[in-house]
């Protein structure tokens, strides 16, 4: 029987001072069948299962949220329960501006809440600080100087590491870099969008980490690739030129963009774990490659 592909095949880059492997695991999937407080609950010990798997298997990058839960679960709690002491090496990455009170309703914070947020996630995952925290900017904001300045204070006081961003255009992404150096941009991009993404591009310049989330999800987003109404096809017929399946396609094309861009696949499945990082290891070619991001 053949060793696993670990992360370690699709190579890694540095979040600031720290180096992850560039296929990570998201963790909102950990804590049910669809997102948030939709759908049957998960196995938790299937769920810890998951987590203690992607450790063996090189994933160093981790990336949750206090407000990834559902109703019988919380990702940092299954994080924390799972994996914690923490590997000297694991990276947890973590998200704040969008909040969800104890009921689940949703609420943008205010900058002054920013701090609240961060040490909900200190607690939750048992941490005296936070690797990278994103500032995740609400469809409402216009403007996140304010926000990323007062993530900035909390930096200088020690509670975080690095800062990132996410959901940004590129003009509030120049907003973050002139308060404070940002590691990261977490934005909403897959195949189906095509690779014309002008952020991409920057962080490219600019040497930041570029996350997409939703690279397998597409168009299904917090529901999953299962809410698309068909697979894009130029995917299906690549998967069947590599003899692999749609969703490692769509991780391979993610990495390929660039040496900058990280992939955070979501799955509470242990099976589709591991073919999650085995995409890693899958090349596509030139050809494959403009064929995928072609626009209709």
């Amino acid at each position: 029987m053949n060793d696993p592909v670990t992360a370690s095949a699709a190579g890694t880059w540095r979040l600031g001072g720290l180096t992850v492997n560039r296929i990570g695991l998201g963790a909102m999937r950990l804590t049910g069948s669809a997102a948030f407080d939709q759908g049957a609950p998960s196995d938790r010990d299937v769920s810890r299962r998951v987590l203690r798997r992607a450790l063996e298997l090189g994933v160093n990058h981790i990336d949750t949220a206090s407000f990834h839960f559902s109703r019988l679960r919380s990702a940092n709690e299954l994080i924390n329960s799972a994996l914690s002491p923490y590997p000297a090496d694991l990276v947890i990455v973590t998200k704040v501006g969008p909040g969800r009170d104890p009921s689940g309703q949703w609420y943008t914070a205010r900058p002054e809440q920013l701090r609240g947020q961060v040490e909900e996630n200190l607690r939750q995952l048992g941490r005296d600080h936070l690797d990278v925290v994103n500032l995740r900017r609400m469809p409402s904001q216009s403007s996140i100087a304010e926000h990323f300045g007062a993530l900035a204070e909390l930096r200088d006081a020690g509670l975080i590491r690095h800062l990132g961003v996410s959901n940004v255009t590129a003009a509030q992404l120049a907003e973050a870099r002139a308060v404070a150096p940002v590691v990261c941009v977490q934005n909403q991009f897959h195949v189906d969008a095509g690779a014309g993404d002008d952020v991409l591009e920057l962080c490219r310049e600019q040497g930041i980490a570029f996350v997409p989330y939703f690279a397998i999800a597409g168009t299904g987003r917090e529901q999953g690739a299962a809410a698309r109404t068909a697979e894009n096809a130029q995917v299906l017929a690549v998967a069947a030129a590599h003899g692999a399946s749609a969703a490692q396609v769509r991780l391979a094309w993610t990495l390929q963009l660039g040496p900058h861009v990280l992939a955070i696949p979501g799955t509470g499945n242990p099976a589709h774990l591991e073919d999650n990082v085995a995409a890693g290891a899958l090349r596509l070619t030139g050809a494959d490659m403009d064929l995928l991001t072609a626009r209709a």
